[in-house]
């Protein structure tokens, strides 16, 4: 597509200057007291999307950086991890069982308020058209 673009301005730039140069050529055929022509015919730019020396775009390269984001609040479901005491007790025949910890780990759905966050944004180019 690039490419392209190139050719219509190449194509543009050479039909211009054909309508000048027969301009000015006509022209010094009409009177014999005009003025000489230019000694050289406008020159075509043919620079890419992001040409930066026609005056047209301004590009510039943005380096990759963290950037402080706001989260609205949400639910997420979040493991989680709780200890339960079970306590110590005689069974049926008369045994003592002690007391234990048990750790269970499970999913549970929280609301997490709304906060700031960092994320990364890639470096890249930033264009400002005119």
């Amino acid at each position: 597509m690039t490419s392209s673009m190139r050719a219509r301005r190449l194509v543009a730039g050479a039909a211009a200057t054909g309508l000048l140069a027969g301009g000015a050529a006509l022209g010094m055929s009409g009177t014999a007291t005009a003025a000489p022509a230019p000694a050289s015919a406008p020159t075509v730019v043919t620079g890419d999307h992001h040409d930066r020396h026609n005056g047209h775009d301004r590009c510039t390269w943005k380096k990759g950086h963290w950037e402080k984001k706001w989260v609205k609040g949400h639910w997420e479901k979040k493991w989680t991890h709780h200890k339960t005491w079970h306590k110590g007790h005689h069974d049926k025949h008369g045994n003592w069982h002690k007391g234990y910890w048990d750790h269970d780990r499970t999913y549970k759905w929280v609301y997490v308020h709304g906060h700031w966050d960092h994320h990364w944004v890639k470096g890249h180019w930033d264009c400002k058209h005119r």
